[in-house]
């Protein structure tokens, strides 16, 4: 019986760790804390030259705003490059863009003849960049004035290799999930920002809107499909700091419809298994920020959907030994049937936030069990159709 009690509170206390504590721990640390500006460059200072990556596949109804944003900045338009690889676009895209290019010079589009993959656009398109600073982004996020600059002014630091943006989801329906993802995504911005200001290691910026010195860009290995980790990591493994600037604001429609978020739920599932077997020596750094922030921030989660497997049986056995136990597996079980409840309340068009919070926990970690048994069958392709958004 004691194994079983030991397995419950250990289950149970890294959940409640990787989810409340770690978060806690770093507002405590953060409070007070402020980079220096002194290492930032001014918009007077020579800049760095950029080179902004982007892939694109089928994107017609929003590449003339991606791009159009993109060039309605305060930052040098001289000192920007453009570099757009469609992967065998069979809609608009390749025509709007072409178009674009009279107005935009500095736009240079590559055409992929066959779906190609995410990573081996943003592969090929770094070997031609000529900036010293390379920008990933996608093609639904968009811009304001300030956000180019605001990635760029860290790199007169030469410690820092990687600068994530705010990425700011615009539009949130009671019918969906998208407010659950609105407020899942402004949690995990405000834990990368708060990552990188007290150790300097931000655990992965958002794929969307990224900069990092082009020194530090490693391509990408075939079929991973979490490019912006893989590529986010390798910046702390070469003893760099990476930073999330939360000024540096872009705007993207969150997904919300459910269908489409637990599929890319799953495909990211995938990838973070991927990338943990990659990169898994960083947890055994003792005493490191890295270490720590990997394994509360993103280790934990990925497990969870075990730990919880692992949580449910344990107190299954405990519930005929201890009321305390009976107790807690009734909770268990009711709140595993919430996503069912959920549901039915909403064929009749009701819609409770904490109710649609769990479901969307429960349905997120199913989500990552998926993934991970994709991972161990072997992920053969990196191809990506884009999520549905703008619902």
């Amino acid at each position: 019986m004691l194994v079983f009690i030991i397995i419950f509170w250990i289950c149970l206390f890294l959940i409640i760790h990787s989810y409340i504590i770690f978060p806690l721990i770093l507002s405590v640390l953060s409070r007070n804390k402020k980079i220096n500006e002194i290492n930032f460059n001014n918009k007077s200072d020579d800049l760095p030259t950029i080179s902004i990556l982007l892939a694109v596949y089928n994107e017609a109804n929003v590449i003339e705003e991606k791009i159009h944003s993109t060039f309605k900045t305060n930052y040098p338009l001289n000192k920007i490059e453009f570099l757009i690889g469609s992967d065998a676009s069979t809609d608009a895209t390749n025509k709007l863009i072409e178009n674009l290019r009279l107005r935009f010079p500095s736009i240079k589009l590559s055409l992929f003849a066959g779906r190609t993959g995410k990573s081996g656009i943003i592969n090929q398109l770094a070997d031609i960049a000529n900036g010293e600073i390379l920008l990933l982004t996608d093609a639904n996020v968009f811009f304001n004035e300030e956000t180019i600059f605001q990635l760029v002014k860290h790199f007169k630091n030469q410690k820092i290799g990687q600068v994530g943006a705010n990425i700011i989801n615009t539009i949130h329906k009671k019918e969906g999930i998208s407010f659950q993802e609105k407020s899942y995504l402004k949690r995990e911005n405000l834990i990368k920002f708060q990552e990188g200001l007290i150790w300097g290691c931000m655990i992965g910026a958002f794929g969307g809107c990224y900069a990092i010195r082009k020194k530090l860009f490693v391509k990408v290995p075939p079929n991973f499909l979490m490019d912006d980790f893989f590529i986010s990591m390798n910046v702390l493994a070469e003893k760099f700091n990476a930073i999330n600037e939360l000024n540096a604001e872009c705007f993207e429609d969150v997904s919300n419809k459910i269908k489409e978020e637990f599929r890319r739920k799953v495909r990211i599932s995938a990838g973070n298994f991927q990338n943990l077997n990659y990169y898994q020596h960083l947890l055994f750094k003792p005493f490191s920020g890295i270490a720590f922030c990997f394994f509360s921030h993103k280790v934990i989660r990925w497990i969870t959907p075990f730990l919880l497997i692992i949580l449910l049986f344990s107190t299954v056995y405990l519930s005929f030994y201890s009321n305390f136990y009976q107790i807690t597996l009734l909770f268990f079980l009711i709140s595993i049937f919430i996503p069912l409840m959920d549901s039915l309340l909403k064929t009749i068009h009701i819609h409770i936030r904490i109710i649609r919070f769990i479901s969307h926990f429960y349905l997120m970690n199913l989500a990552l069990m998926i993934g991970f048994f994709q991972y161990k069958k072997g992920v053969n392709t990196n191809v990506w159709k884009p999520t549905q958004r703008n619902q």
